[in-house]
């Protein structure tokens, strides 16, 4: 594998798709459509699968770091005869500032070298496979602009340094002097539709890039612990949001493995109704609460009328229900990791939680869906009759397993928070018939998980119903306010989980999980804040901070050996985890002794209807 571990990477992004690029100035992963479209580069994944370096031609040491407040990344290579930079971004259109930034995106990844100190002999291959790397197009020269065209994708290819065209590829060598600047323009454009591809200067798509950025960190002023780290991952959750529709992908690659070498390679690239969700819940605590109603205006569409199949649970960036998987064999797969898969067949299960999931969304947003809309209203009281009927089915649960279904505690907790926070909506809903019947379902299914998801052998809350194997997503229990932290079977709980699931910090899903995952090992830190033992929280949480790259991006797992990172990337999942965990632990700390904690969803006021 020629290409870098997954952590190597940095993360461009335009609102419509993201590219990844190495420490060695190499662009491994371009989808530009749109986040779930065919790569043209895809060398994460194949080493044939098409790539774009910009390297210098000798050894090197490199350094990097975004452009304050941006996603415009910057890499500084030195080397035995001088230093050079090489600034990359993906264009936001020009002129969008704030929450219109990604809506219209030009589809063009721009690339500026600067000479610095000396003398740097500097390297261009740029070699383009269309169709996740099945496609070698032919390359043509006219007028200096390098023009590639192959089924459904057009690209072209503009520098002020001159590149010659080979077979499949094109290369070029300059030197970048103190001083001295060179640009390199790529653009995209649908080969039969949207005209040529659009090359604007590659000076003015930085400068677009960083006001478009800044201008949307402007209006996000977080205050709490952490301001830092939150307001970083912040802006990679919008990096992975798809600007026409509002919605946000789990993450921005496919197939990269959860255990090396392993066989659960899946394709994140589309939007789950729990990330959606926790998005919301993530950026209200960073302080973006902008876009409610256009995220639920989103899922409401994605939707449509809810009856009596189970609720979808993913969709495509533009409310795509069919996301069927496919095995794309000719990849010789990341790490050689197979299958590589596109396309995700979770979208045929049935995952209860995201009844709760969204509901609680709503009730922390409800000041921003006034006045609500008759589709938001309709979506939510749909979701809360399905939580009536689906709380007693058995489920695929949020880790999506593909063998039987069960009953998972997580699902019934979250059928539970759909309820309790539907009968807080009341009459906004439904009628007050509806509101009692959600209320008598509420404490049912309150009672059936005390009686049936504790477990006195382990002495704990465990993963399913009358099981005794123990599952990190049952720590969402205080996190929803279905249980208190400082409960006495909550706390053992907690205990038992870290004390069993726990390596270095990092928590496991169960006790089989080949790596940590991340979002749990947050949820144990939000947890420990809540039960008010905040020194410990913070001694976590900065243990996780600690696993990021050193640009702050996350993915899914952490091998807890080696603390190699794993699985797709940058994984939102994972840098919403670390925004509610900082949120909980500022507001634990902003509480007198003897305070009780409100519903952790809520920061405000009622602890329960």
């Amino acid at each position: 594998m020629r290409t870098g571990r997954i952590s190597e990477h940095g993360f461009l992004a335009d609102g419509h798709s993201a590219a990844l690029v190495d420490r060695a100035g190499t662009i491994n992963w371009w989808c530009p459509p749109r986040f779930d479209a065919p790569s043209v580069f895809g060398r994460l994944l194949d080493d044939a699968a098409g790539h774009w370096s910009i390297r210098p031609v000798g050894e090197f040491a490199s350094t990097r770091s975004y452009l304050d407040d941006t996603l415009v990344l910057r890499t500084v290579f030195t080397t035995a005869t001088g230093t050079a930079a090489v600034t990359d971004a993906l264009a936001l259109e020009p002129g969008a500032r704030g929450h219109r930034i990604g809506r219209e995106s030009p589809r063009v990844l721009a690339r500026v070298v600067e000479g610095l100190t000396g003398e740097v002999p500097m390297r261009v291959d740029y070699a383009p496979r269309f169709e996740y790397g099945r496609v070698n197009a032919y390359l043509t020269d006219t007028d200096g602009v390098i023009g590639a065209t192959a089924g459904a994708c057009r690209l072209e290819l503009r520098a002020n340094v001159p590149l010659i065209c080979g077979e499949g590829a094109a290369s070029g060598q300059f030197t970048a002097r103190a001083g001295s600047t060179h640009h390199f323009t790529l653009g995209y454009a649908p080969t039969y539709s949207g005209g040529t591809p659009a090359l604007p200067d590659a000076d003015q798509v930085l400068a677009d890039a960083v006001a478009g950025w800044r201008s949307w960190a402007d209006l996000h002023d977080y205050h709490g612990e952490y301001h830092d780290l939150v307001r970083r991952s912040a802006m990679v959750v919008q990096g992975m949001t798809y600007g026409p529709s509002g919605a946000v992908v789990a993450a921005a690659t496919t197939s990269i493995p959860e255990e090396l070498g392993g066989d659960r390679n899946y394709d994140y690239r589309f939007v789950w109704l729990r990330d959606c969700s926790l998005t919301l819940q993530a950026l209200w605590l960073a302080a973006c609460p902008d876009e409610a109603d256009r995220q639920f205006s989103y899922i409401a569409r994605a939707m449509g009328r809810i009856g009596d199949e189970p609720v979808p649970i993913m969709y495509g960036v533009e409310g795509e229900r069919d996301l069927t998987e496919h095995r794309l064999d000719h990849l010789a797969g990341y790490a050689g990791s197979r299958p590589v898969l596109i396309g995700n067949d979770a979208w045929r299960q049935r995952q209860s939680d995201v009844l709760g999931e969204v509901l609680d969304a709503a009730w922390l947003m409800r000041y921003y869906l006034d006045p609500m809309s008759a589709e938001v209203r309709q979506l939510l009281h749909g979701l809360a009759d399905q939580a009536v009927g689906d709380w007693r089915r058995p489920d695929a649960g949020m880790w999506e397993a593909r063998d039987v279904e069960r009953h998972y505690v997580s699902s019934k907790v979250q059928c539970w928070t759909a309820l309790d926070r539907a009968v807080r909506f009341g009459t906004r809903i439904g009628e007050p018939a509806d509101v009692a019947r959600w209320a008598a379902a509420r404490d049912e299914v309150r009672a059936v998980v005390l009686r049936r998801g504790w477990s006195d052998r382990v002495g704990a809350y465990t993963g399913a119903f009358d099981s005794d194997e123990l599952d990190a997503s049952v720590l969402v229990m205080p996190l929803v306010g279905f249980l208190p932290a400082a409960d006495p079977r909550m706390r053992a709980t907690i205990d038992v989980i870290e004390r069993r699931l726990s390596c270095n910090g990092l928590l496991r899903r169960w006790d089989a999980d080949p790596a940590g995952f991340l979002i749990c090992s947050f949820w144990l830190a939000a947890c420990l804040a809540e039960a008010g033992q905040l020194d410990r929280a913070r001694r976590l949480f900065a243990q996780l901070a600690a696993q990021a790259n050193d640009l702050g991006l996350f993915a899914e797992q952490i091998d807890e050996t080696t603390g190699e990172q794993l699985g797709n990337f940058p994984q939102a999942f994972s840098h919403i985890g670390l925004i509610n965990a900082a949120g909980r632990i500022t507001a634990a700390a902003g509480r007198r002794p003897g305070d009780r904690p409100a519903v952790p969803s809520d920061h405000m006021e009622d602890q329960g209807a």
